[in-house]
């Protein structure tokens, strides 16, 4: 009987982190220190980001990508801020790649951009395994999804290098236990920052700004000293 050979396709996430990797480098020479902020759906990206934005456009130049399923009204959101905004629809699906955010560079303007701020798909688990080639992954958690989602998604708690507690002004009307999330992530992820925020309120939202604002200052860091280092010559 002859042998029959199933095919195996491996290269889709191989294919992604060669784009990623371009972006990355693309970053890198334009001085752009990019983030990848991830959540389920209603955790609060985009009001996350209008308050960021409120805060830091006169200390740096930022930008957004917005990744939704359809409709540009998170972009329109953004761009109301006074930064440059564009939307990626994904027609379905679940998650940005590599491939969508080279597409969309194309419609911003990266001069004079600090950060750029990728705003995922509403998802808890696809977006964790795709590298856009940003520096860092961001996750917002909302308490109003309970303790439990680090526990049932936890690659996505254990990647990001800052977690956001959004809403917790809604913790006397929940159920969701704070310390039973400080825990689990501790265990998942014991070098991730976890902030505890409300979008709402405002409260929480120094840290997080100091944080997200040193980073983009040793990004600056680290680009000037690199453009500065004398190269050495071959011979």
């Amino acid at each position: 009987m002859a042998e029959i050979k199933v095919p195996v396709v491996r290269n889709i996430l191989q294919a992604n982190e060669r784009l990623a990797a371009e972006n990355r480098s693309r970053f890198d020479e334009a001085g752009i220190f990019v983030v990848n902020l991830m959540s389920s759906p209603g955790a609060g990206k985009t009001s996350l980001l209008e308050k960021t934005i409120e805060a830091l456009a006169g200390r740096m130049g930022i930008a957004v990508i917005e990744g939704d399923l359809q409709s540009s009204y998170d972009a329109e959101r953004i761009q109301k801020k006074g930064v440059q905004a564009v939307q990626i629809n994904t027609e379905g699906g679940c998650h940005l790649d590599g491939n969508m955010i080279q597409i969309a560079l194309e419609a911003l303007d990266l001069a004079g951009i600090d950060l750029l701020i990728i705003e995922n798909v509403g998802n808890l688990v696809c977006p964790a395994e795709f590298n856009l080639g940003e520096h860092e992954k961001i996750t917002i958690l909302s308490v109003a999804e309970g303790d439990d989602k680090p526990i049932k998604y936890p690659l996505m708690f254990q990647i990001c290098s800052a977690l956001l507690v959004n809403k917790i002004d809604l913790l006397p009307y929940t159920n969701c236990d704070m310390e039973k999330i400080r825990k689990t992530v501790r265990q998942l992820n014991p070098a991730g920052k976890v902030f505890e925020i409300s979008c709402r309120t405002g409260e929480g939202f120094e840290p997080w700004l100091s944080w997200i604002a040193n980073k983009v200052a040793e990004h600056r860091k680290n680009r000037a000293q690199a453009c500065a280092s004398p190269r050495m010559d071959k011979h």
